[in-house]
């Protein structure tokens, strides 16, 4: 049994350095060619992105049926000004290491000759002479955009090939190690089978001991979540009754106070700026308490919450949130209605943080067995090496254990992420029916 666990250590030893030599190769290849012209080809894509969005400005500028001036399309230019430059020079920084000085600086003379042309153009614009600048424009700017966008589209071409030899190089070291497992794993079989005789029983022992313990962490999220939300309910309800309260009384009295100074007084216009800062105070901390934990959660429920809560998210956020409910609806207890809640703020968090949208879209459907959420955007999607985002996955997650609901995340067709919350009914209502 030792000189077999010997023989065997020292083939994995010696197989394990072949492999971690190829793998380091691998590796090397990888990032020095691969990764670099992925994320350099990412950015071309972006400058071509660009120059096509000025190729379609430049053609509304020619459009003699457009009732706008050559000036009102500077903002525009200089927006994607703005967002050109940034993709060069971001492109320049993961440029293929075989790249020639002459073409590294071409794309950047080009673009700077193409916006002083631009600005040529809008100068002659706010100097009145619209014919020469759209002349300007048709001979010059249009031409330079042209030669700029066969220039990025040489230069993904370039890329592709190279991603192709770098494949096929891949592929064949691939081929070489294919190989060497097959030799291996016929030398140590024998051993490898013997080994996991006895490692069976140990991972045995040892999965379950793994499912215990995942059972107690789920038990112990659960428990924390709901220590979280009794203590964001209780420091809610505080501010908003106590200090709610204390700060109403103040502008109360302050406005009685105003009322018995003279008019036109010094007096009476500290106390009327008093009394705005303390409205002020009391708006924060009613605004404060709401975030903690609705209270409308509670006195009116899920779906006026949710009425309340969506057009708060699109004025905070700029995000563009279309909300639709569909089916009969039926109460949703406390618990159940926090749960719901708590999905879609961590859902549009998500949304406004990481996926890049602009736009989402709520869904609540109340049907006969279930209550089901969705928050759907086109985004970026879900990014899974995220740490912040994982741990949001995995609260919502837990949340949707505690209704004894699920959670799934789906890509929809458009790109993006789907984030789906099913509560059954009984779990929902509190009584099922």
């Amino acid at each position: 049994m030792i000189l077999g666990l010997v023989i065997t250590l020292a083939a994995v030893v010696a197989y394990s350095w072949y492999i971690s030599r190829q793998i380091r190769g691998l590796r090397e290849l990888q990032h020095s060619m691969v990764d670099r012209n992925r994320k350099d080809s990412l950015e071309l894509l972006r400058i071509q992105n660009d120059l096509n969005s000025l190729a379609l400005a430049m053609r509304d500028m020619l459009d003699k049926t457009e009732p706008y001036p050559l000036t009102a399309w500077e903002a525009q230019f200089q927006r994607i000004r703005t967002d050109l430059d940034d993709a060069l020079r971001l492109e320049s920084g993961v440029a293929p290491a075989d790249r020639t000085p002459d073409q590294r600086q071409y794309l950047g003379n080009s673009v700077e000759q193409f916006w002083d042309a631009a600005d040529r153009s809008f100068r002659l614009a706010r100097n009145r002479q619209e014919a020469e600048a759209r002349e300007q424009i048709r001979l010059s700017l249009q031409a330079r955009q042209a030669a700029l966008t066969t220039a990025v589209s040489r230069l993904l071409v370039e890329n592709n090939e190279s991603e192709q030899l770098a494949a096929a190089r891949i592929a064949d070291i691939y081929d070489r190690v294919e190989r060497q497992v097959y030799l291996f794993l016929t030398a140590t079989l024998l051993a490898i089978v013997l080994a996991s005789l006895l490692l069976i029983r140990s991972n045995r022992q040892l999965f379950a001991q793994l499912a215990s313990l995942s059972e107690q962490r789920s038990e112990l999220a659960q428990k924390l979540i709901a220590t979280q939300e009794s203590t964001l309910r209780h420091v809610s309800r505080e501010l908003h009754d106590e200090f709610g309260q204390i700060l109403t009384a103040i502008g109360s009295m302050l406005a009685r106070s105003s009322s018995h100074a003279p008019e036109g007084s010094a007096l009476r216009a500290d106390l009327r700026e008093i009394s705005e800062v303390a409205q002020q105070s009391l708006d924060k901390v009613r605004s404060l308490s709401q975030a903690l934990h609705p209270v409308m959660l509670d006195e009116a429920g899920l779906e006026s919450t949710l009425e309340w809560y969506l057009p708060v998210v699109e004025k905070q956020t700029g995000t563009r949130i279309a909300y639709e409910k569909l089916g009969k609806s039926f109460p949703v207890n406390g618990n159940a209605a926090v749960q719901v809640y708590r999905v879609l703020q961590e859902a549009l968090n998500n949304v406004t943080r990481h996926s890049g949208a602009k736009q989402a879209w709520v869904r609540l459907r109340f049907l006969p067995q279930q209550l089901e959420l969705e928050v759907e955007d086109h985004g970026r999607g879900m990014d899974a090496g995220s740490g912040q985002q994982g741990i949001g996955l995995v609260a919502m997650r837990e949340r949707a254990q505690l209704v004894g609901g699920r959670i799934d995340f789906l890509r929809p067709d458009e790109s993006g992420t789907l984030v789906r919350l099913i509560v059954p009914r009984e779990s929902a209502d509190g009584h099922g029916g």
